[in-house]
């Protein structure tokens, strides 16, 4: 039982720090091919890279629709 519980927690653990590594970079690399108006494109590489998690998760939420240079 010990040892579920503890292949469980090893488990969470890694999709935890693949999530807040793969997460980011993703963001990162689609923030820097998406054309962005103004200055919009340094704020949203800077919210990713000081919030790393909770700024990816903003960014394909709000970010990633909002108006390009076309």
């Amino acid at each position: 039982m010990q040892l579920a519980i503890l292949l469980f927690i090893t488990w969470l653990w890694l999709g935890f720090l693949l999530g807040t590594i793969v997460l980011p970079v993703i963001a990162l690399v689609d923030i820097l091919k998406h054309n962005f108006t103004g200055s919009d494109k340094i704020i949203w590489v800077l919210i990713v890279l000081f919030l790393p998690f909770v700024g990816s998760i903003l960014y394909f939420v709000i970010g990633s629709k909002q108006k390009t240079i076309e």
